[in-house]
């Protein structure tokens, strides 16, 4: 625990400790990134490729079947229903950005 370095997360109402210092590292090594220009330890696109492999195998699971992706479209190949899946009624005001 790194709580004599920064004693303030004693008093942290809602902090989960166990996991303060790995959001303290990922935290620095996002504006570490920032300024010089290089992707972080945790670079969004692997965030999203991570997730969407895990959206999709859900989904399969529950269809039933297999899914092929098509990255560059974001879109499952040949699979309406899959496809609709992706995407959801938004609560008004907002909309989803559709293309």
């Amino acid at each position: 625990m790194e709580l004599d370095q920064y004693p303030e997360d004693r008093n942290e109402k809602d902090l989960e400790r166990h996991v303060a210092p790995a959001i303290r590292g990922h935290m620095l090594d996002f504006l570490s990134a920032v300024a010089t220009r290089e992707r972080p330890v945790a670079d969004i696109e692997q965030g999203h490729i991570s997730t969407t492999s895990c959206i999709l195998a859900n989904m399969a699971m529950d269809l039933g079947r297999t899914l092929q992706w098509n990255p560059e479209a974001g879109l499952v190949l040949n699979d309406a229903e899959a496809n609709q899946q992706l995407g959801r009624v938004y609560r008004a005001p907002y909309q989803h950005p559709s293309l």
